[in-house]
């Protein structure tokens, strides 16, 4: 599975590409086919995940209940709009303008990887985020991480 590591402040132009920074690339697997699907995240951003992670989330995604209304609900904030994208021969990505609107991303952003995918933040809206939230750091987490992952120096 891709994992990616890194935060990547790049530029949109006129039309709405962007580069796909080297040191992004690199981190796909050997071989990897170099598209992606970008969709609406959940902080006024958008995520772009690797084709082979998302069609294994769209998987679990379609298998949920339809008769379910929160499903419903849920299925069209996250799929909709979804689109697939894939590196031109300049290496740029078109980002689609109705998710650059959504995001308010016009010229400058932030690629930020969050593991199996990579969060595509408006520069300033992304920063105002990290200041927000950097003072809770610590107490977010002892919340969401409390005791599972131990003394990270254990064994060495």
């Amino acid at each position: 599975m891709t994992s990616f590591l890194g935060e990547y402040e790049i530029a949109v132009d006129a039309k709405g590409r962007f580069l796909l920074p080297s040191g992004f690339r690199k981190q796909l697997p050997e071989g990897a086919a170099e598209k992606f699907v970008i969709n609406r995240g959940f902080e006024s951003c958008l995520t772009m995940y690797h084709v082979d992670v998302w069609n294994a989330i769209a998987e679990k995604v379609n298998r949920l209940n339809d008769f379910n209304p929160k499903v419903r609900e849920f299925k069209r904030l996250f799929m909709n709009g979804a689109t697939a994208v894939e590196l031109d021969s300049a290496g740029r990505i078109l980002l689609p303008k109705s998710l650059q609107e959504y995001a308010g991303i016009n010229k400058d952003m932030v690629l930020s990887s969050q593991g199996n995918k990579v969060e595509l933040w408006d520069k300033d809206t992304y920063h105002e985020y990290i200041r927000k939230h950097a003072a809770g750091f610590s107490d977010l987490a002892a919340e969401v991480a409390g005791g599972d992952f131990g003394n990270p120096f254990d064994g060495m």
